[in-house]
């Protein structure tokens, strides 16, 4: 093969395989099934109008990325010690001392007005998008029509967030192909799902908008709000560390997804766990298991901890966002003193 010969076929080797990766770039298509049922429903029932709603998914893209991502989430990938190294480290912790320092007046106020702590509002916005650093780089139509019509095993969850979307744009007066947010279709700096979006995004401004975008007033009143209306109890304890004592029978607990408190303070001291708590006897609590660095570590989770699992179904997640949380407020109160 003469020089030439070879550059035209490399040539022909580029040529092809930019042809391959354009064709790879795929739409939703409008005559799919489950799109043309989404359409109709939207027109019968959430009164859409046909042409336009349907100009607007043709330019949602399906991306394979995100059903590649939505597969394999950290929490099932990573132990406690390793996905804990992500979120609790000295940078974080620091950038979330000087958000707190910036915003004390405003934090301050919706802390009181709703009794969910600073802390765990920090510790939110920390864990979710490190202090508005971190928010997501896909369209929030690519990731919802995606997951709603080429992701079967959660079909039915994106197919209603999608319409959700669609829906708040509409009230909110939103290009719904400008939002940009997580794989998952996560938006904003607090990562409000849309049905989130529209149940508990509040205005703390006053100024008629809920900018979960760019107001941090609204974005920290939006997830105390959150908290609030998934019981957050103002005052109380959300978990401590625990150890099993010699009273304990049967092997040591493996490390699972435990999204709810079946257990109580007084039963988990009579099963032989021991920590320390000022709630009293008959208040929920949960026995966790965590694989650390150092091996195996065990938590005591109450009630306010299950509160936190209902922002993410995580127990790893939930523990991040409180040791966030916990190590940011010693550090402005050791500034402070």
């Amino acid at each position: 093969m003469t020089k030439n010969e070879l550059f035209c076929s490399l040539g022909a080797i580029v040529l092809l395989a930019n042809c391959a990766f354009a064709a790879d770039k795929a739409f939703v298509d409008l005559k799919q099934a489950n799109v043309v049922e989404f359409i109709e429903e939207m027109v019968q029932t959430h009164d859409f109008e046909r042409d336009a709603l349907a100009t607007v998914l043709a330019k949602a893209e399906i991306k394979a990325d995100i059903i590649r991502k939505i597969s394999t989430p950290a929490e099932r990938t990573l132990t406690w010690g390793e996905y804990r190294k992500i979120f609790i480290t000295p940078e974080r912790v620091n950038a979330g001392v000087a958000f707190w320092q910036e915003n004390k007046t405003m934090l301050d106020r919706i802390a009181l007005e709703t009794g969910v702590p600073v802390e765990m509002l920090v510790g939110i916005i920390g864990v979710e998008t490190y202090f508005g650093r971190i928010t997501g780089k896909d369209r929030v139509i690519d990731a919802l029509a995606t997951l709603a019509f080429e992701y079967p095993p959660r079909a039915k969850f994106f197919r209603n967030e999608l319409m959700q979307f669609l829906i708040l744009a509409r009230e909110e007066e939103l290009d719904p192909t400008v939002p940009m947010g997580s794989y998952a279709g996560a938006m904003g700096r607090p990562q409000f799902m849309p049905s989130s979006f529209r149940a508990y995004a509040v205005d703390s401004t006053g100024d008629g908008k809920r900018d979960i975008w760019n107001d941090w007033a609204d974005v920290s009143g939006s997830i105390a709000n959150y908290f609030v209306e998934h019981g957050w109890r103002s005052n109380e304890e959300v978990a401590t560390m625990a150890t099993l004592g010699s009273g304990w029978r049967g092997d040591v607990p493996a490390p699972t997804n435990t999204l709810k408190a079946d257990d109580t303070v007084a039963s988990l001291s009579k099963k032989g766990v021991l920590f320390t708590t000022d709630l009293c006897a008959d208040s929920k609590g949960q026995l966790l298991t965590y694989e650390g660095d150092d091996g195996i570590e065990h938590w005591v989770g109450f009630h306010n901890f299950f509160v936190i699992t209902k922002y993410n179904r995580s127990v790893m997640y939930a523990l991040a966002v409180h040791q966030l949380g916990q190590h940011i407020a010693a550090k402005v109160s050791d500034d402070a003193s």
